[in-house]
């Protein structure tokens, strides 16, 4: 499954390396699989430290060849499972990564592609019904972010990310009956956006190397860019 992205050490004792590219490292909990003495000191070992939960034998974990720190971004309970993260990674991600000039680039897009597939994978119903929880924790939200009156109605919201210049912000996108609005807190920064559906002079679905699958909003001033949906098409 895909996690929130966190920092981590590569060089850790209780983990082996299976696969590795240029950004991106598969890696098995030492003595998984194994009925050696190994297995049974490690899993000892993640009773003693975390008692709350069982490590996943499997990771995935996101490094540049010049940096210092590595960030988890995917665990696995199953090798199949696992893998068929890795693969993705490698037929969606991996060519987008090489078109970026610099490594905190790549970075960057990574954090905002990743958190937005954690936060999309709990939610995997687009459309939600009006009386759901989540959808009326949505509206209250909705009209305490952008000071919306109550006859506002929302209609819908989506986790995505705004490209603001080339760095993308993940958030979340709510439409309304008269606005289009987009809201990220990430890193202690913040990035809203409240436009009239009226200004929309145009929009559009694009997909292109650097921004794969992407809308674009186009008002009378300004041109706004959004990707990493879950459904693009139904958004």
């Amino acid at each position: 499954m895909w996690i929130k992205p966190v920092e981590v050490l590569l060089s850790n004792a209780l983990w082996v390396t299976e696969r590795a590219n240029t950004y991106f490292i598969l890696q098995r909990r030492k003595g998984h699989g194994d009925k050696g003495l190994g297995s049974i000191l490690v899993n000892t070992l993640d009773t003693v430290l975390d008692s709350s939960c069982k490590v996943s034998p499997f990771r995935i974990l996101h490094q540049t060849p010049n940096s210092e720190t590595c960030l988890h971004i995917a665990t696995g309970t199953s090798r199949e499972n696992i893998v068929s993260h890795w693969n993705w990674l490698e037929k969606h991600v991996m060519e987008t990564l090489c078109s970026f000039g610099s490594e905190a680039d790549v970075t960057d897009f990574l954090l905002g592609k990743v958190s937005s597939l954690a936060a999309t994978q709990s939610h995997k119903k687009v459309h939600l019904p009006e009386n759901s929880r989540k959808f009326k924790e949505a509206i209250i939200k909705f009209s305490q972010l952008f000071n919306m009156p109550p006859e506002e109605k929302l209609v819908n919201y989506y986790s995505c990310s705004y490209w603001k210049k080339k760095v993308p912000r993940q958030g979340w996108l709510y439409l309304s009956v008269n606005h289009l609005c987009f809201y990220s807190f990430l890193l202690g920064k913040v990035a809203k956006l409240i436009i009239r559906w009226n200004d929309v002079t145009k929009l559009e679905k694009d997909n292109t190397l650097l921004v794969p699958e992407s809308i674009h909003v186009a008002t009378r001033e300004n041109r706004y860019v959004f990707s990493m949906f879950l459904n693009i098409s139904e958004t």
